[in-house]
């Protein structure tokens, strides 16, 4: 009986184990289906014989994951099976190439949100400076 129960839940452990690898699997070539240089290099515009070429910075992220197990107080041993995944992209223009009689020049877009790790970081180092000033002229 032990032997009958313990084949059962090998068979049942390496059916589950294909299946959500599979899932992943699945999921994980959908998404790299549309990893390409498309998603960083827009179609080229032509307007009175120059082009213009979008570039944007492109970020993929996937994660997935899968559980199985034997529900605890069953007498049958009865196998649970869970798997999930997620993923997402983030895409943001970085600038343009323009080409014009046979010359090709990159034109960087300036994000004013880049900027704030900066000023934050200057706004703690002014108070720094400020506190350790007000300490020296008490003192």
């Amino acid at each position: 009986m032990t032997d009958d129960l313990s084949r059962v839940l090998r068979e049942a452990q390496e059916a589950a184990s294909s299946a959500s690898d599979s899932f992943i699997e699945r999921i994980a070539g959908r998404l790299g289906l549309h990893a390409s240089a498309s998603a960083v290099f827009g179609d080229p515009v032509d307007r009175d014989g120059v082009t213009v070429i979008p570039v944007a910075k492109v970020r993929w992220g996937f994660g997935g994951g899968s559980g199985r197990g034997i529900e605890e107080g069953s007498e049958a041993g009865e196998i649970g099976e869970g798997s999930g995944a997620g993923g997402g992209v983030m895409a943001s223009p970085v600038g343009y190439i323009e080409i014009q009689d046979g010359q090709a020049t990159f034109h960087r877009i300036k994000d004013p949100a880049s900027l704030v790790p900066l000023v934050i970081a200057g706004a703690f180092a002014g108070w720094l400076t400020l506190r350790g000033l007000a300490k020296l002229f008490r003192g």
